[in-house]
């Protein structure tokens, strides 16, 4: 029996980032930078204002207060976009909008609401120091500067700032295509009604939605021919467009065994057990002539998430070019007893919370029953329990890997 770490490093090294492509930042987000993004212009590109309000030498207000306000001829107004270069005089206040750009040789803006507003004649009843309310020119970035790195993940302020340098597209590592196919006589489709012995296909659409969470560009084909010469022709047509395949319900008994048969000309696929709970039977391999990992899970759905979770998962995060493909991994302390056989790598469902002191605790869901897809569905975690360990008490510190997070 392999070993978790085993099959984890004979997946990983399977696992091929694809080649980069340029794509519109709108599309962007989510992604991986593929290149360093050096800003050609400073950002600002213009000394502006940072509030509405009035444009002065602070010389000519510095002396102001309650008791002797200064006032100053308003000789103008300049709003955002204005394009006509303004020369302030001294003495003199412009009225500016926000990111409006600032007149020459004034620098300091004071807000409309700390003085009397007066669009003629303002006075003043306070100095702001110099530099107040202003945008400096290349204050943000200057010409020359990595705007996004290579390797960082583009979210929305990375999406603004490639915007705001002037960049429309963007070099990324691409979401890996990933095909899911489900097998077994006894499935049928949710828009169906289930005869009797046949159950809904609930496998492609459960991992279609974690595969997307993991990432993946997910075309879900939902169930496979029952007739094994057409299955084959199935697979090695996604093998054609996709980055990595899923054939749930393949694994374990005489199905994966078929499968793995009628899939035996399109490369070697290792069926093996992995010593974990739940799913124990698995299968992966590389198949058709680009080597496309292809995994083949257990039919149940919670052993098929968990697999997912435990092995796909950083797959597929290896594939989107992150250098830690895993989750999140806290101590907490269990809050009843747990079992766990000897040998294997228990994933048990739970969920985490804090205590009054900001410790972690776990609640176990559903115990070691794998056909419980409901206690899943309320963890928010995973409770890893280590090969040698068979019995750990209650408050016993245990390693806890997060789930997805819950709107």
């Amino acid at each position: 029996m392999r070993s978790v770490s085993e099959q984890l490093d004979l997946v990983l090294r399977s696992a091929v980032t694809p080649s980069p492509v340029r794509t519109a930042i709108s599309e962007a987000q989510g992604l991986l930078c593929a290149e360093e993004v050096v800003a050609q212009s400073a950002l600002p590109a213009f000394d502006q204002a940072a509030v509405d309000g009035y444009a002065v030498r602070y010389v000519d207000i510095a002396q102001a207060s309650d008791a002797t306000p200064v006032e100053l001829p308003v000789v103008g107004e300049i709003t955002a976009g204005a394009r006509t270069a303004h020369r302030l005089q001294p003495g003199q206040a412009v009225y500016v909008a926000t990111g409006a750009p600032l007149p020459i040789i004034a620098d300091t803006v004071v807000p409309r609401y700390e003085t009397d507003g007066h669009a003629a004649r303002v006075a003043f009843s306070a100095a702001v120091p110099s530099g107040s309310y202003v945008r400096r020119i290349g204050e943000d970035v200057q010409p020359g500067d990595v705007a996004v790195r290579s390797g960082a993940f583009i979210g929305a302020a990375q999406v603004g700032l490639l915007a705001a340098v002037g960049r429309d597209k963007v070099l990324v590592h691409p979401r890996p295509r990933l095909s899911i196919i489900s097998v077994g006589e006894e499935l049928v489709d949710v828009a169906r009604t289930p005869g009797p012995g046949q159950v809904y296909d609930v496998n492609s659409f459960a991992l279609a939605a974690a595969a997307r969470d993991a990432g993946a560009d997910v075309n879900r084909i939902g169930i496979g021919p029952r007739d094994l010469r057409r299955l084959r022709e199935m697979v090695e047509a996604r093998l054609l467009v996709s980055e990595a395949v899923i054939i749930a319900g393949a694994a374990g008994g005489s199905s994966g065994a078929v499968v793995a048969e009628a899939l035996a000309d399109l490369g070697q696929l290792d069926l093996t057990r992995v010593a974990m709970q739940p799913g124990s039977a698995q299968g992966f391999g590389l198949l058709g002539p680009d080597r496309v990992p292809t995994f083949l899970l257990p039919a149940n759905p919670v052993s098929a998430l968990v697999v997912f979770e435990v092995i796909v998962r950083p797959a597929l995060r290896v594939m989107l070019g992150r250098s830690n493909p895993y989750r999140r991994t806290v101590s907490a302390r269990t809050l009843e007893p747990i079992t766990s056989p000897f040998g294997r790598r228990s994933f048990l469902r739970g969920q985490l919370m804090r205590d009054d002191e900001n410790d972690y605790l776990v609640h176990i869901l559903g115990g070691h029953s794998t056909h419980l897809l409901a206690s899943l569905a309320e963890a928010n975690c995973l409770v890893l329990i280590d090969e040698q360990a068979t019995d750990v008490n209650v408050g016993s510190e245990v390693a806890v890997s997060f789930l997805a997070q819950r709107a």
